[in-house]
């Protein structure tokens, strides 16, 4: 039989959508890449240990549970706790810091490139390669360790950034090509809280792997290889659009076409209109957003495991769990959320301007709030883990909101205004494991607790600009064949028409909509 009998076949038969093959597919690849993402932040406790005396200081530092031979000596107004751990890797915390961080310099690099290529050509493969690259990265992890140290962990991290820059902004292109504007909010928190799967199962697999003395290269053995097999199935199973897909059912296609509004479908895109972009409001309102969020995301899902390690001095097993749990609420959360959300805005109870403002706020200040009661917790273990989970239960609104923005305001330019939003906020990533190293080198708990309030400050300031310039509507500049020029509007046009190739632009000095003489 021939291919195109096979595909017929397939078309009538295949009962599951195919926009559902790939947000589970998405699920999978947003998972895989942040258990490869976050390995390091458990490995890393294993990885460097100290042969200096760590002094446990009453008010300032937790004694750990597990310490059974403790000497203790009489100093000056306090008590202190001397206890010796093997080394491995003498790295400072400023070191450690700057590791942890090398995957985002990598990651900031690829992402408006990745958008790009994938306007071009096609989401599918900007993905699927994109973390091809960083499964085969994570893998070689130990070996560029053992050959080049310090140094080769941090090339090697940087290549696996690299690959997953363009996964955001290709994953926004697909849901504006494949996902009706209706459907986004739980397609958004289907797709990208598969990073909360990975979270939850890359440091609670990890703690596994590294618990009783356990091998920390198997960590970048199991995630590297998963990605590897993930790869694979994509490639089988998933399309850039309905309309290049083989086998998807003739009901679906035709559903789609008139329900989603990506000019992409129908027609040829114009070059991005870059001069309007970076002129538009709504996108760096967007772009403050992803910062704020970024900022208190990144902060924990990369220091966490070392906070619960080295200040709340969990084992390993331990910090694997209790890093595990923040992630796992979060991820219900999101579909609750993201329900709520898309319900709202069927009944039209509300705008999807307001609805992305509403889980804004909920995804930025309300978790600054709880951070910041964790930073008073001190040494009270459950009272501290309760309350991230608290915090990471209302980031999840994140789905619901700025993580789709992109695709409210720039259907056919959503991949590249995801990439300029996510690959600015992706800086966070970078400066803030250094700046943490700097703020907690001692590992107090008041030193902790300064670097929490620049957390804070960052989420609440950053949502206020988003309350005050943020848009769920589409923009102008999207398509100006649609929607016109503003009546303020005075840069030229965004693209040339066949007439001016011909006739010559001007513009009247009380009227800045292009006009021509001869």
């Amino acid at each position: 039989m021939t291919l195109t009998g096979w595909r017929l076949i397939l078309n009538r038969v295949m009962i599951i959508p195919q926009r559902y093959v790939l947000g589970v597919m998405g699920l999978f690849a947003l998972a895989n890449s942040f258990t490869m993402r976050v390995c390091l932040s458990m490995t890393i406790t294993q990885m460097v240990t100290h042969t200096a005396s760590t002094e446990h200081v009453i008010g300032e530092t937790c004694p750990d549970p597990d310490i059974s031979n403790v000497t203790v000596r009489e100093a000056p107004n306090m008590t202190l706790m001397i206890y010796e751990r093997r080394e491995k890797y003498d790295w400072s915390e400023a070191t450690q810091g700057f590791l942890l961080s090398s995957f985002y310099y990598g990651y900031v690099l690829t992402h408006l490139p990745g958008a790009l290529l994938a306007e071009k050509f096609g989401g599918k493969w900007t993905v699927g390669l994109g973390l091809l690259t960083t499964s085969v990265a994570t893998v070689l992890t130990p070996w560029a360790v053992t050959v080049g140290g310090a140094v080769g962990l941090f090339i090697i991290r940087v290549i696996e950034g690299m690959g997953e820059g363009p996964v955001t902004p290709a994953f926004v292109l697909l849901l504006a090509r494949w996902v009706p504007p209706s459907e986004r909010s739980r397609f958004g928190a289907m797709i990208f809280g598969g990073a909360q799967i990975g979270n939850i199962c890359g440091p609670y697999i990890s703690g596994l792997l590294l618990n009783n003395g356990g091998d920390w290269a198997n960590v970048f053995y199991v995630f590297g290889g998963l990605g590897i097999i993930w790869f694979i199935f994509w490639s089988l199973l998933c399309y850039s659009t309905p309309n290049s897909h083989p086998y998807i059912s003739d009901r679906e296609r035709e559903y789609l076409k008139d329900s989603v509004i990506a000019s992409g479908l129908h027609k040829k895109l114009d070059p991005v209109p870059f001069k309007a972009l970076m002129r538009s409001p709504q996108l760096w309102a967007l772009v403050a957003a992803a910062i704020g969020h970024d900022w208190g995301y990144f902060t924990m899902i990369t220091d966490l495991p070392k906070y619960f390690s080295d200040v709340l001095r969990f084992n390993i097993k331990e910090t694997g769990l209790m890093s595990a749990l923040p992630y796992m609420a979060m991820y219900v959360s999101s579909f609750l959320m993201a329900g709520m959300c898309d319900l709202c805005i069927k009944k039209k109870w509300h705008s999807i301007s307001t609805g992305r403002k509403i889980y804004t706020t909920l995804s930025s200040s309300v978790p600054a709030v709880f951070i910041m009661l964790a930073s008073y917790s001190g040494c009270n273990r459950a009272e501290a883990v309760g309350l991230f989970i608290a915090s990471m239960v209302f980031m999840a609104g994140f789905y619901s909101s700025v993580k789709i923005n992109a695709m409210d305001i720039a259907p056919n330019y959503a991949g590249t205004c995801s990439a300029f939003a996510n690959g600015i906020a992706a800086i966070s990533g970078m400066i803030t494991p250094y700046l943490i190293g700097l703020l907690t080198p001692d590992q107090t708990v008041g030193q902790w607790r300064i670097a929490f309030w620049a957390v804070c400050s960052v989420l609440v300031g950053t949502d206020i600009l988003y309350l005050i310039w943020g848009s769920g509507e589409p923009q102008w500049w999207d398509d100006v064949d649609k929607y016109g020029y503003p009546p303020d509007w005075k840069h030229g046009p965004l693209k040339k028409r066949a007439q001016d190739t011909e006739k010559k632009i001007v513009y009247p000095k009380h009227d800045h909509s292009p006009v021509s003489t001869d």
